[in-house]
C-alpha cells in the first residue's frame, strides 16, 4: 500500500480539479494490515485527493472498517475545493511529512512513521511552506478534536510504528 502512495506522489503536479491521480482502490477491511496501517492508508489517499474506491466486501465490513472509511473530517480533506494533491515535504529515515494547502488558508499535514519503532516526529512550518512565525490551531482529524495548545513554528507528536497523525492547521494570527 505505501509503495502505491509513493508512486502516486511522483505525479502530484498533474492532479487538479477535473483530473485526479488514482493510486488504486482502498484495501481497508481486506485483512493483512493493522488498524493504524488502515488509518495511514486512508489518510494518504485522502490527502492525495485520490478517488476513494472501496476494495473490500461492503456486505461484511467490520465496525472498525466503517469508522475508518466514514471519517467525515478526513473525507472533507479529500473533497476540499482547493484540490491540490499532497506532497512529501520532508523525509528523514522512517519519518515523513506529507502536506497540502486547503481552502480558507488552511493546511493539512500527515505526520507518518513508516518504521517499526515508536518515534517523536516534528513537522516544521518551513517544510510546509508556512511562515515560521505563524500561530495555528491544530485539528486532529482521527481524534476529532482541536488541540488545546496553539503552535508556532512546528508541531510534534509521538507515533507508534506504522501510524500517523493527520492535522488541519488553521492560522489564528
Amino acid at each position: 500500500m505505501i509503495s502505491r502512495a509513493d508512486q502516486n506522489e511522483l505525479y502530484a503536479q498533474y492532479a487538479r480539479p477535473g483530473g485526479w491521480n488514482d493510486p488504486d482502490m482502498l484495501e481497508i477491511g481486506n485483512g493483512g494490515m493493522t488498524k493504524d496501517e488502515y488509518i495511514v492508508h486512508f489518510s494518504l489517499w485522502a490527502i492525495s485527493k485520490a478517488p476513494l474506491l472501496l476494495g473490500c466486501d461492503i456486505r461484511n465490513m467490520t465496525q472498525e472498517t466503517i469508522e475508518i472509511i466514514s471519517n467525515k473530517e478526513v473525507i472533507a480533506v479529500n473533497q476540499d475545493s482547493y484540490g491540490i494533491q499532497a506532497r512529501k515535504a520532508r523525509m528523514h529515515g522512517d519519518e515523513e511529512i506529507w502536506v497540502a494547502p486547503l481552502s480558507s488558508y488552511r493546511t493539512v499535514v500527515v505526520i507518518l512513521n513508516r518504521g517499526s519503532v515508536r518515534y517523536s516526529v516534528t513537522a516544521f512550518w518551513e517544510d510546509m511552506g508556512l511562515d515560521p512565525n505563524t500561530v495555528v490551531e491544530a485539528r486532529d482529524l482521527w481524534e476529532h478534536k482541536t488541540l488545546k495548545n496553539r503552535f508556532v513554528g512546528n508541531i510534534t507528536t509521538m507515533l507508534n510504528p506504522h501510524s500517523c497523525k493527520m492535522y488541519v492547521l488553521k492560522p489564528i494570527s
